[in-house]
């Protein structure tokens, strides 16, 4: 009746060693390190500058306990804060002889001391939130009317295209702030620039004054219009910040709105508020412009003569000096995607370039005037440009879809179509409020979270053990259980813990020792309603498991709710809170009654269970039936 088969035991044996194996590098704590990475798009982190960190830490006596390459950066793993201060100082010395124009960033870190094997096996511990771990804080406001400025700029050049494409004369277009000025002779032409505007641009609305002899159209950005121009601004710059902080390799950034114009980054681990602040700042401008291949301009790329009036000299990758017009044809925002693939006829590496309807209308005349010259995609980064790559205009290019190829490998297409979607942002953005958690009282955090959960835990253990005798035992071990499952899965999700995480972990010790209060109390009542121990056990478990899932479904519908809704620490608790209602409804009934199994179920002759006090209201007295 209560024994469990062998593939059940054998299912229970397999879980609790991957919980261990999982929970396990959440004990190993963590380390100060040095991390190197890259602070131009067109510079590349990979084994060299890793060999290179090796050599310079080697020649300044510190000796790391572990270099690595993770993602896009280096980090040097060091014993003592002494040691990670010397380091970053040789490194930075090394790698970046000119701080005015750096190549890469060298900054604080903390890493995990988990050692390779648990790492191999991709056993990792949680991230820690910024309350845990540390780091710094920001509030950066967006400012919307730039945005709204700069869209404006864009609707006054294209309205401008499209009178000239319906030859309509106009007697000059300007903008004034958001709002754009049209100057026209006669009526017939308000008439149709009216008509056009409104058949084109629906997102302009237009009136009208005269203007001593002439008419005045004054065009405007619609409320409703507004309103979406700045949700994608933000929306853009929350991207274009996620692109640039995730080249840092920062564990589980937190990147997010909030109100209507600001944005709060968070980075854990990040203990150098100045780095942090070149991290942010890091956002690049694409520009496509023509390769100026006169006389003057060859001679300038080897150096032999100045660069031509009208004319700017950027470096390609390779170190190659190009000279190129200083006209801008695209900039990155009619860009709308970039994507790497392969030539259909040679099967080379290429990059395909999706672009919106004004650069694909641009692109198609400057193609078309331009066969067998030269383009060139400068990145700019901090008003420092970079040529990309410099290819050769084969034939008119329309549709607007645009391939790049020649001289590239795969790996090379991919990282140019990673900084071609890169893009830049919106609007310009202030640092409003920054702070910086230090590693000390976040380590104090993580001290008192641990402490209230582990003497919560005891609380509970030590009153089971006494009113529940044995069985309080087993509900112990099973709420140990539910502990290192919960663990296990938060680390093999990677989640974020933060203080409201240690808090729903406590609560969810409550509601899984609230399970095991259930099945205790429903195998006392059939003791009471006179079944046999071992009929009792069996009943217990049977009956008690409809209250149980459907308390636990109750509960999980809220913790669900809360997890859609819910931003921010609300989220992390949220997160915490369903894993353990999970976790509680198997250690609780599915392991727990394993043991039971295991303890009572081989009892041909069970004559008592040790489960404390049962009374028998009819005889007036209390029978204890203990082993």
């Amino acid at each position: 009746m209560n024994r469990y088969p062998v593939w059940k035991y054998a299912i229970l044996v397999i879980v609790l060693l991957v919980g261990a194996l999982y929970t396990l590098p959440n004990f190993f704590g963590e380390a100060p390190a040095v991390q190197v990475s890259s602070a131009k798009a067109t510079v590349k982190v990979d084994l060299a500058v890793q060999q290179r960190v090796e050599e310079v830490l080697k020649a300044a006596g510190v000796t790391p306990d572990m270099v690595t390459l993770d993602g896009g950066s280096v980090r040097a793993r060091l014993d003592t804060p002494d040691n990670q201060l010397k380091a970053r100082d040789a490194i930075q010395k090394a790698l970046v002889p000119d701080p005015a124009n750096p190549s890469y960033i060298v900054a604080l870190n903390l890493v995990s001391r988990s050692p390779a094997w648990l790492t191999a096996l991709h056993a990792r511990p949680m991230y820690l939130g910024l309350d845990l771990r540390g780091g710094v804080h920001f509030m950066l406001q967006v400012d919307m009317q730039a945005a709204l400025t700069k869209k404006a700029e864009s609707y006054a050049g294209d309205i401008r295209t499209a009178l000239r494409d319906k030859n309509i004369r106009h007697g000059g277009i300007s903008r004034d702030g958001q709002t754009i000025d049209i100057k026209v002779r006669d009526e017939a032409t308000q008439t149709a620039t009216r008509n056009l505007i409104s058949d084109q641009f629906t997102d302009l609305q237009t009136t009208s004054q005269p203007d001593g002899g002439e008419f005045r159209l004054r065009a405007t950005i619609k409320p409703e219009a507004t309103r979406r121009v700045q949700e994608q601004a933000l929306k853009q710059n929350i991207v274009t910040l996620h692109n640039r902080i995730n080249e840092l390799g920062v564990a589980e950034p937190v990147i997010q709105q909030q109100g209507l114009d600001r944005i709060v980054v968070q980075l854990p681990g990040v203990q150098d508020t100045a780095k942090a602040k070149d991290i942010l700042g890091r956002t690049a401008t694409l520009e496509v412009r023509l390769v100026d291949e006169g006389t003057e301009a060859r001679s300038a790329e080897m150096g032999r003569g100045p660069v031509p009036f009208g004319s700017e000299r950027y470096l390609e990758r390779s170190g190659q000096p190009v000279i190129v017009k200083k006209q801008v044809i695209l900039t990155g925002e009619n860009l709308t995607d970039a994507q790497p693939g392969f030539d259909g006829q040679t099967q080379e590496p290429t990059v395909n370039l999706t672009l919106d309807a004004k650069g694909s209308r641009i692109f198609r005349d400057i193609t078309r005037e331009n066969i067998g010259k030269r383009m060139a995609i400068v990145l700019f980064e901090k008003g420092k440009g970079e040529v990309v790559t410099a290819p050769v205009i084969r034939s008119e290019i329309g549709g607007g879809r645009v391939q790049i190829s020649g001289r590239m490998t795969t790996a090379e297409a991919n990282d140019t179509a990673l900084l071609l979607r890169a893009g830049s942002l919106a609007a310009p953005m202030e640092i409003i409020e920054e702070f910086t958690i230090g590693p000390s009282l976040g380590a104090d955090n993580i001290e008192r979270g641990i402490h209230s959960v582990v003497w919560g835990m005891l609380a509970v253990a030590a009153f089971m053990c006494v009113y529940y005798r044995l069985f309080g035992v087993f509900s112990t071990l099973a709420l140990s259980v539910n502990v290192l499952l919960l663990l296990a899965i938060l680390s093999m999700l990677q989640a974020t813990l933060t203080l409201p995480g240690i808090a729903a972990m406590a609560l969810a010790l409550g509601v899984a020792i609230d399970s095991n209060v259930l099945i205790n109390e429903r195998i006392r009542e059939e003791l009471r309603d006179g079944l046999s121990p071992q009929a009792a056990i069996h009943a217990g478990y049977e009956r008690a498991w409809a209250t149980i899932l459907d308390s636990n479904v109750t509960t999980l519908v809220v913790g669900l709710a809360l997890l859609a809704f819910g931003s921010g620490p609300v989220r992390g608790f949220a997160v915490v809170h369903t894993i353990g209602i999970l976790t509680s409804m198997f250690s609780a009934v599915f392991f727990s009654r394993g043991v039971v199994n295991l303890w009572y179920g081989r009892q041909k002759k069970l004559k008592s269970l040790s489960i404390g006090q049962v009374w028998k209201p009819d005889a007036g007295t209390a029978v204890v039936k203990t082993n």
